[in-house]
């Protein structure tokens, strides 16, 4: 799947509120795909800090897209795992999700994800991520 395909998949296979987000697939690649969040008020804490269940929205959507892009198709599959680390806050900027697949097995698949801020590219969050593959 290319970047249009899996843009496309995000408004056709994920729950409205994710739809709500407005990510945008800015690559996709064998290892994984990044992900653009952009800046918004309605996640936004006081202070500009993006709160961090936007950012677990993205970093779990990131991975579903990395699969489906592993896959060539959507597939039906279900998060059991998904741990985060916050960093540091993201403050007043877009966010960018790196997705690296890390193994793809017959039941289970793993990857990691690091968000970015856009403009000054500081780590803010990692994660790391288990699926069951349906």
């Amino acid at each position: 799947m290319d970047v249009a395909q899996l843009q496309a998949s995000l408004s056709t296979h994920f729950a409205p509120w994710v739809q709500d987000l407005q990510l945008s697939v800015v690559e996709a690649s064998a290892e994984g795909v990044v992900l653009r969040l952009p800046r918004s008020d309605r996640i936004e804490r006081i202070g500009g800090l993006v709160c961090g269940q936007a950012l677990m929205a993205i970093s779990d959507t990131g991975m579903a897209l990395a699969l489906c892009r592993h896959f060539g198709a959507f597939r039906a599959m279900s998060t059991v795992q998904l741990n985060s680390q916050f960093l540091k806050p993201l403050v007043a900027q877009d966010g960018l999700a790196h997705t690296r697949l890390l193994r793809v097995g017959k039941s289970l698949a793993f990857g990691e994800i690091e968000i970015r801020g856009a403009r000054d590219q500081s780590l803010v969050c990692t994660a790391t991520t288990t699926y069951a593959l349906l």
